[in-house]
């Protein structure tokens, strides 16, 4: 047997992630997680008897590698109604999942030696994708409370070798909404630097307070250089699904078809089929869903902050942020989490976890898509930690 390492260095150096460990001693202990993002409830009956019906019904052998005919024109008349986009079925590649349709993404554009600019807090799987892809990555580091990329950063950062940015919109751990201004300026920004824009957009129907989504690909000259990523497992709180789709130009999306196609080659048709039953629903359905997760969030940030914690309320996701200092505790994010999984039975995620360097290390995650009991039960522990800790 050969004595060279074993594997592809980004793979064989990686430790196991934040997600995995909290996770992992969270079912050990039976403590309360609010780390994952995952809701505890089991997803809307008609689109879960839509999938039922189909898997007897219907068929389960290979369907288009591309996606369902169906769907495909199911994501591209949503996206019509909801974002105002003018998008062809061709334009749409159905995935196993959102971070299937970032890695097809990456395979299909990234080069070897080409650079990638990345927002940090970032999402874990960007940083191994671009680099397993043979990319470069460009870091460009966003603070709280506002969350915003500026001008002078991007410049920074651009070079010559410069070939795609990654944007996660709505941002997530942080919960923010990038604003209409910013939004404009990335966009000039990629059409003068020629560069593709990756946009993570899975939360895009999550979010509060009359907010909504405005989509990069929307902006003058992003049409043609934008690839838009979305999850039915966001949008219909069906995490375990793993549907998602990602849009272009057809030229474009026919390369990423290419890449997808040696990575799962296609997803269950019949949850294809009621996926695309569910994006036909009405925009009250949308509304309601969107209001449920808002009293979920404020029963989160209300009860916490009656105990004495500084809550940051978010534009949107399933996540706020629990800030250490602004609460008095003298702890960093990683010793906060620790501690609390073991004395308070809660799981959380530090955001230091979501930068590669430089990390900002006074906040914590914590996940509010669980129902008023859970919600409840995790409040009066964390209430009770922070009495203890003083």
């Amino acid at each position: 047997m050969t004595s060279a390492p074993l594997g592809h260095p980004v793979y064989r150096e990686m430790p196991a992630t934040i997600f995995e460990k909290m996770s992992a001693r969270a079912r050990e202990t039976g403590a309360i997680n609010l780390g994952q993002g995952f809701p505890n409830a089991q997803g809307p009956e008609d689109i879960l008897r839509g999938a039922a019906d189909a898997l007897m019904t219907r068929s389960n052998q290979y369907p288009p590698s591309g996606g369902l005919p169906e769907l495909r024109a199911a994501v591209a008349a949503h996206y019509g109604r909801h974002q105002g986009l003018a998008l062809e079925p061709e334009a749409v590649i159905v995935t196993s999942g959102a971070t299937e349709a970032i890695a097809a993404s990456l395979f299909a554009l990234v080069q070897p030696g080409d650079e990638v600019l990345l927002l940090a807090p970032l999402y874990d799987a960007y940083l191994p994708l671009v680099e397993r892809a043979g990319g470069v990555a460009r870091v460009i580091r966003l603070t709280p409370p506002d969350w915003r990329v500026t001008q002078e950063a991007l410049e920074a950062a651009v070079g010559p070798r410069t070939r795609l940015l990654i944007l996660n919109n709505p941002l997530n751990p942080s919960g923010s909404i990038m604003a209409e201004a910013e939004l404009a300026m990335l966009a000039a920004f990629c059409v003068e630097h020629d560069l593709i824009a990756i946009c993570d957009e899975v939360w895009e129907h999550v979010t509060f307070d009359s907010r909504t989504h405005q989509p990069l690909m929307r902006f003058p000259g992003m049409a043609e250089r934008t690839v838009k990523i979305g999850s039915a497992g966001k949008i219909f709180s069906l995490t375990g699904w793993k549907i998602g789709w990602m849009c272009a130009a057809p030229p474009v999306a026919r390369l990423l078809g290419r890449a997808h196609q040696f990575l799962t080659f296609t997803s269950a048709p019949n949850l294809q089929w009621a996926v695309a039953e569910g994006l036909t629903k009405p925009d009250d359905w949308f509304a309601a869903m969107r209001a449920g997760y808002q009293d979920s969030r404020d029963r989160l940030v209300d009860g916490l902050r009656a105990g004495g914690y500084d809550v940051q309320r978010s534009a949107a996701t399933w996540f706020v942020t629990l800030d250490l200092r602004g609460s008095g505790i003298a702890l960093d994010d990683v010793a906060f989490c620790e501690r609390i999984i073991g004395e308070a039975g809660v799981a959380a995620i530090p955001i230091s976890a979501f930068y590669p360097d430089a990390a900002v290390k006074h906040l914590v995650r914590l996940c509010f898509s669980k129902s008023d009991a859970v919600i409840d039960e995790a409040v009066a522990r964390l209430c009770h930690f922070r009495d203890a800790v003083g």
